[in-house]
This record gives C-alpha cells, sequence and structure tokens, in this order.
C-alpha cells in the first residue's frame, strides 16, 4: 500500500491524470476491495500493470483463537510464508460501560525480534525482517474483515521492535491517520518501544499527536538489564531524558509499560521506585501480570502480590492501571502462536 504522494508519483510514471489517485484511494481504504481488478473505473492495462508490484492483501488468515466477546489472536500469514500475529482487544466494561464500541487492536511490526527481551516470546526463534507499510496497514483491514468490528484503537504492542523499522512505522502511520486513508485519529495510536533513544527523540519530531508507551519493566539498571538487553545499550538514565525531551514536543501523558514477574521486578521496593521514575516524567503506568510462555522460566506473580504492587502506585499518587486478564487463556503473549506454526506444533 502506497501514501497518497508516492501513489500520485506512481501514477505519473504511468502517464496517468491526478484524478485517479482519488479513486485509488478510495477503492482501497474505502471500499476496500480484494484485487485491482475490482477498481472497476480504472484501465484494464493499469490494473495489470499496478497488480503485479503492489498486492492490495499481503496477509492472509491461518487461524483466529478467542470468542467474539473477548480478546482475539489472529496469526496471518505473509506472502514470504512467514508468520506474525495481531490481537483484538475488546473494551472492558468496567472501564468503559458495557454499550462501548471501544476495539483496540495489538498490531506487529517486525517477523520476530532481534532485542531479547527475556520474557517475551517474540524473539524466541530470531529476526527475521520489518514488516512493510503495506503489511503492517494490512492487518486493520484483515481484522475488520474477519471480526466485522470497526478499529477505532491502535497499539503498537505485537511482535517485534515498531521503532526498529522506523521508515516503514511512519509511512504506516500516514496512511493509518490520513483522511485518505484509513481515518484513526493520532491520539488514538499508541507506539510502544523497548526504549529505542536515538528513535524516541525521531518519532517526538512528527507532526502526529501519537501516543508513546515504553516497555520499561524494571525501575533501575540492575532489575531492567537482567530481563532486557536493551537497557546495556541505552540504560535507564539515558531513556529518561529522551523521554524528557518527548514531553517537551507532545501533549500526552507516557504509559510505562511494567509487566510483573515473581521474584524478578515485582517487590514492593520496585513500587516504590517505579513511582518515582513515573513522577520525573508524569507518567502513567500499566501492569501487566506475566503471560506465560512455555519454555521461557519466569513466573506470574498472585493477583494479590499484583493488587499490592499497585496500591504503592495509587498510594504515591500515581496514575496506574492492572489488566489481571486479557487473553491468558489463548497464548496471548506476542509470538507464541506464530512461533508453534513455524515448529510444526500448532
Amino acid at each position: 500500500m502506497l501514501t497518497r504522494s508516492q501513489l500520485s508519483n506512481l501514477l505519473e510514471q504511468h502517464a496517468q491524470p491526478s484524478y485517479r489517485v482519488n479513486q485509488i484511494l478510495d477503492w482501497i481504504y474505502k471500499k476496500r476491495v480484494h484485487s485491482w481488478e475490482g477498481m472497476s473505473n480504472l484501465p484494464s492495462e493499469l490494473r495489470e500493470s499496478l497488480s503485479a508490484d503492489f498486492p492490495l492483501r499481503p496477509l492472509s488468515h491461518v487461524l483466529t483463537k478467542g470468542s467474539r466477546d473477548t480478546t482475539r489472536k489472529f496469526l496471518l500469514k505473509l506472502a514470504d510464508g512467514r508468520y506474525v500475529e495481531t490481537v483484538l482487544i475488546p473494551a472492558s466494561p468496567a472501564l468503559y460501560g458495557e454499550t462501548s464500541d471501544r476495539h483496540t487492536l495489538c498490531v506487529s511490526s517486525q517477523v520476530g525480534c532481534a532485542y531479547g527481551c527475556k520474557f517475551c516470546a517474540s524473539g524466541l526463534d530470531g529476526f527475521t525482517r520489518n514488516l512493510t507499510a503495506a503489511e503492517i496497514v494490512s492487518q486493520i483491514l484483515l481484522v475488520e474483515e474477519l471480526s466485522g468490528e470497526k478499529v477505532n484503537n491502535l497499539v503498537f504492542m505485537g511482535m517485534g521492535e515498531p521503532l526498529a523499522n522506523f521508515e516503514n512505522l511512519c509511512q504506516a502511520l500516514e496512511i493509518i491517520t490520513a483522511h485518505w486513508g484509513l481515518g484513526i485519529g493520532a491520539r488514538r495510536i499508541t507506539v510502544s518501544t523497548s526504549g529505542l533513544v536515538p528513535q524516541i527523540k525521531k518519532l517526538a519530531e512528527l507532526s502526529q499527536q501519537i501516543r508513546l508507551a515504553i516497555s520499561l519493566h524494571g525501575p533501575n539498571d540492575e532489575t531492567r538489564s537482567q530481563i532486557m538487553p536493551v537497557n546495556r545499550k541505552y540504560p535507564v538514565a539515558d531513556l529518561f531524558d529522551a523521554l524528557e525531551v518527548w514531553n517537551s514536543k507532545k501533549n500526552q501523558k507516557i504509559t510505562l509499560e511494567y509487566i510483573l514477574i515473581d521474584g524478578i521486578n515485582s517487590h514492593i521496593d520496585h513500587a516504590r521506585e517505579l513511582v518515582q521514575r513515573a513522577k520525573s516524567i508524569r507518567a502513567k503506568v500499566n501492569l501487566i501480570p506475566y503471560n506465560t510462555v512455555e519454555g521461557l522460566p519466569w513466573v506470574r506473580p498472585t493477583d494479590q502480590d499484583c493488587l499490592s504492587f499497585k496500591k504503592v502506585l495509587t498510594n504515591g499518587g500515581i496514575s496506574a492501571t492492572l489488566r489481571l486478564e486479557k487473553g491468558h487463556d489463548i497464548d496471548a503473549a506476542c509470538g507464541q502462536l506464530r512461533l508453534k506454526k513455524e515448529q510444526g506444533t500448532l
């Protein structure tokens, strides 16, 4: 899939009139056609030429886990035979009301991951490649077709490190937020990163008011380096300096994502440190009890321990949420379905 300017340049090379741009964009993003052949008001020669180089559906559906009224996980196959996952998360009635039409899609940005977070299934089979902008955007289109639901919130928290695929991420964001594209508001989009300091500063320069989430998972270098190798290159102090830069450019609160792992980062002393970290950048905290991953040694804390951890944060004046159950029973930790499929155990 192409941005408006890319499509305009392409059609100019084909000696096509400028109004073809709007025609094609309307077919792709509004009418949601599956093939160039379906664009009946385009010349047949143009359709044939474009279909050879720009497939409209670079992903195909393999399977879905979960039910319509809860979290659903979709395993999708790429044209080169590799797999990615995306997760559709319905609104929590306790937060948004029983009749809320809020649907959040957790989008992948890479096949695998090179950053090797010790608790994550995405990198267990290593890194294969970046997803193209078309493959990123197609996750949204395909899930809307499969689910019959309108996706109105996006989180780049699926497989991969979004900021390590910076160019394709930015192109996808342009398509997703544009009025000629999917038209999802930038404030409804969150990009999550393990803490790539230079790219956080580059992302802060974008005009779109997207939101930022940091996979922190440890309030100090000793704890964070134990489970996140990226911390050795970009330690906590450098990361928080970059977040100050972000705050100077953007007008939304940063979210600190914190997976609670028993015996690693879930002690009350960790909670007290996290209070100070969050206060320093006026951040909110999203606590996520660890989703068990087959083959990894980490253990999920008890619900009571999670609630006690959260209480320290709220008593310290930090806005904190705790997700006790969202997809724990459908291999919802990023990369599990893809890993099983590629290993032939699914």
